[in-house]
């Protein structure tokens, strides 16, 4: 088994503490999203490797010698700044935290997300490039690989339209985009990949990859994995991972994110997050079914 740690909320910037405290139990609940009341138990003797996504580390870089079980990050790292990102940490430290990841356990294990890609008059092309260029330059020989994508029109991004300010892609901008970071992190040792995109700018010298392929899920645990059902019929080959998390509880409150769709719950979850419960959010009720997850 393949834990995401976590697609649904930032598990590591918030919820550190509550994380290290399951890994201690040997245990963790996971309430069904569409079926409350019921609720998978994971076995972390069932856990072959975790992957850890994250816009802020920072909090459990201390405690990185406490996990055993074998993992590896996703940090994503993006240049907006409090208008879109209003609840982050400083950038530069940020990429500090990703520099110590590195060395703590090796590049090829630490992967960078400038994730998602919007275009907006203060966020245009010229703000990218930029931007890029310098994330490219201070992450040099402490990551192989920055995972790019482009803005999707979930709920919150649509309510969050008068924020964002954004608008569609032109072929020019792909073009810019697809020329300027391939040449940007070829310059800086690094390769540049879309995952589960449309325009995966391959013709600009852009990998097409996933971002847990089943080919990187064998090289890291020895074991195969099936596909990820839950896209299929889509363009995504990922793996098939268990997220641990629970949505609307992040308090990054980022302006294009589809985790919180809605953010008048985000205040009410986090109120009710205890770190010594087996779940993220509240507590096991009378009527819950536990269920134990298999591998």
């Amino acid at each position: 088994m393949i834990l995401n740690v976590s697609g649904r909320t930032d598990i590591i910037a918030f919820y550190s503490k509550w994380f290290l405290n399951r890994l201690n139990e040997g245990y963790v609940d996971v309430r069904n999203p569409f079926n409350p009341n019921l609720v998978s138990r994971i076995n972390f003797d069932d856990v072959d490797l975790i992957l850890f996504c994250t816009k802020n580390p920072i909090p459990i870089i201390d405690k990185l010698d406490d996990i055993k079980i074998q993992y590896i990050f996703h940090v994503t790292i993006t240049p907006y700044k409090d208008d879109i990102e209003p609840n982050l940490p400083s950038k530069s430290d940020i990429i500090e935290a990703v520099k110590k990841i590195s060395t703590t356990i090796g590049i090829e294990n630490v992967y960078v997300r400038y994730d998602p890609i919007f275009i907006s008059e203060k966020y245009n092309i010229e703000y990218h490039i930029k931007a890029f260029t310098k994330l490219c330059s201070l992450l040099k020989g402490y990551v192989k690989t920055i995972i790019v994508s482009f803005i999707d029109n979930y709920q919150n991004v649509r309510k969050n339209l008068p924020y964002l300010k954004y608008r569609s892609f032109t072929e020019e901008d792909y073009k810019l985009i697809g020329e300027n970071f391939s040449k940007i992190a070829k310059n800086n040792n690094m390769v540049v990949q879309t995952c589960f995109e449309e325009r995966n700018l391959t013709e600009y010298g852009f990998i097409k990859g996933e971002c847990m392929s089943k080919e990187l899920a064998f090289k890291l645990t020895g074991k195969a994995y099936k596909k990820w059902q839950a896209r299929k019929g889509s363009a995504c080959n990922c793996v098939e991972l268990v997220d641990i998390g629970m949505y609307n509880s992040c308090n990054h409150l980022c302006k294009y994110c589809y985790a919180n769709y809605d953010e008048s719950k985000v205040k009410i979850n986090i109120n009710n997050h205890d770190v010594n419960s087996s779940l993220l959010i509240g507590h096991i009720n009378s009527n819950d079914i536990i269920k134990p997850r298999k591998r």
